[in-house]
């Protein structure tokens, strides 16, 4: 999992303009360690995040959000273990003020929206469910689905081998991190190589972090400039820093990046990267108690909106389009566990 940002990042995007620059980084293609290129060949556009041309977004951050809404399939409601279909509702829990575009509170300061709220209310109509929204410390989470408070927890949430052996997990995302840059620097990058002698920002004690030292060692193995990381103590610092021209680069959560990108029209995203590493792509997913019988229901829910188009307009609500995933998957390989 990734580092949390304040609610600043969501009143920035309040106060831009109803046209924003955008630059994603759908249709990516893998280049050298891992890294995915924001461009067509093993190269990042210097002028462009995207092999497509910017463009305009707003994003509704109003309490009314207008959600994408999809049909209710009985073949599909009926796995939903009776206890659930008996109340009726499907309580969904989730870290409250994560960044923005994850789950995160609307103008009002006290209405949960965002991409993930969009979704597990998606795959709620599905099942036939009304969504009961919770909210909890991280931790606090996994304690509501051990103690049976809640369902499903869906907040950004990374399978992991660890995981794996106490929860299910059905996918709904990739799990990718993003570097990202100012919009008028011309740096591109293919492979960790790129990265020597440039000065990058990231969070402490992230799989980010790790990523980054892993990348700096290999470098410097191979008798290149080492990569200068720099730590701060939140997003706005970051992207201070970014904007004065004292760091070359910001490697954090993809979302988050997309987002912050789109929203100030002053950054692109150059390169993203799993979020598991080199050898294995991350995977977001709903979460559930394990063999419970709701996880596959879940995932034959989000099987659906993909098939029907709804799971992509909610991504491309959220300038998310990059993270899709082609199809649902049950209890899919893991972070591996560490020493």
């Amino acid at each position: 999992m990734f580092t949390r940002t304040g609610r600043l990042l969501a009143l920035t995007g309040a106060l831009v303009a109803a046209a924003l620059a955008i630059s994603a980084c759908g249709g990516s293609s893998s280049g050298a360690d891992g890294s995915t290129s924001a461009a067509s060949g093993a190269e990042a556009s210097a002028g462009s995040a995207s092999p497509a041309a910017a463009q305009a977004v707003q994003f509704n951050l109003d309490p009314e959000q207008n959600r994408i809404t999809t049909a209710k399939v009985d073949a599909i409601a009926s796995l939903v273990p009776q206890a659930i279909r008996d109340r009726g509702t499907l309580r969904v829990t989730g870290s409250a003020g994560t960044a923005p575009p994850l789950r995160f509170y609307a103008t009002d300061d006290t209405t949960l929206i965002g991409s993930e709220v969009d979704l597990a209310s998606l795959f709620a109509d599905v099942l036939g469910l009304q969504v009961d929204l919770q909210t909890a410390d991280w931790a606090q989470n996994f304690v509501r689905i051990d103690s049976g408070e809640a369902d499903a927890f869906i907040s950004n949430v990374t399978v992991t081998e660890e995981r794996k052996e106490k929860y299910d997990f059905a996918t709904y995302r990739q799990d990718n991190l993003a570097l990202e840059t100012r919009i008028d620097d011309p740096w591109t990058v293919a492979s960790r190589k790129d990265l020597a002698g440039k000065v990058i920002a990231v969070g402490s004690g992230t799989n980010q972090e790790k990523l980054l030292v892993d990348w700096n060692d290999a470098n410097v193995a191979e008798g290149l400039a080492p990569i200068d990381i720099k730590y701060f103590q939140n997003s706005t610092d970051y992207y201070l820093a970014l904007d004065s021209g004292r760091i070359d680069g910001y490697l954090g959560p993809n979302p988050t990046a997309q987002y912050h990108a789109a929203s100030t029209g002053r950054t692109k995203v150059v390169a993203t990267y799993s979020g598991a590493g080199d050898a294995l792509q991350g995977e977001i997913a709903v979460l559930t108690a394990k063999d419970n019988g709701l996880a596959p229901a879940f995932q034959a829910a989000i099987q659906h909106t993909i098939e029907n188009g709804t799971y992509q307009q909610v991504l491309d609500r959220w300038n998310l389009a990059s993270e899709a995933v082609a199809a649902s998957e049950l209890n899919p390989p893991g972070l591996p566990k560490t020493g």
